[in-house]
């Protein structure tokens, strides 16, 4: 399901393919970045819920993440990492998306980096507990869309490519000033107050 999908430039500097790995829903988002500013490509989820077979899911995962490679050619895939948790055959099952995802993309010969989902909310928000709904939010002023997307998973693939962006020193102020600013942050709200160059 395609929740915005923007024309392409014809300069491109680097195309980002973010995803949030899901068993029920898989979440993606696609941005460019031109002279330092991001835009939106795409975002959107991939909806397992009606496959029953795990199998399936994986397959559909792999080929959805192929199609996307293959109609925006982007430069990196940044992937949240499966986060801990007490269910054993739950955490087993999402590293499995996550899997087949990463393969999609080596296949493509597309360079993967794997982010925490705290890494990628503080990096996003200034705060590694900020909810969904926080981080979308920022996601909203950081990348100028209107609409929130029907399922926030869309904004969560956005997150890990936004959050792969700012990791990666391309940014302005580059990551490591981004963890020394994040420590006095006391909320998303008086992180963005406090980095105006995150608003491009």
């Amino acid at each position: 399901m395609r929740w915005l999908h923007l024309g392409l430039m014809s300069a491109t500097e680097r195309i980002i393919l973010g995803i949030d790995p899901g068993t029920m829903v898989t979440g993606y988002g696609i941005i460019q970045i031109s002279s330092g500013k991001m835009r939106v490509l795409a975002a959107g989820v991939i909806e397992l819920g009606k496959l029953g077979d795990h199998q399936v899911k994986l397959k559909r995962i792999f080929d959805r993440t192929i199609g996307l490679i293959d109609e925006f050619c982007p430069d990196e895939l940044s992937i949240e990492a499966p986060f801990f948790g007490k269910n054993v055959q739950s955490m087993l099952k999402l590293g499995r998306a996550q899997g087949v995802a990463i393969a999609a993309a080596l296949s493509r010969s597309i360079p993967v980096c794997e982010y925490s989902p705290r890494k990628i909310k503080q990096s996003i928000t200034g705060s590694g507990n900020a909810s969904k709904e926080q981080v979308a939010t920022m996601l909203q002023t950081l990348l100028g869309f209107e609409e929130l997307p029907r399922y926030l998973d869309a904004t969560d693939g956005l997150a890990a490519a936004v959050c792969h962006y700012f990791q990666s020193g391309l940014a302005s102020g580059g990551s490591n000033s981004m963890k020394t600013k994040s420590k006095r942050k006391t909320g998303w709200k008086a992180f963005l107050s406090e980095n105006p160059d995150r608003l491009g």
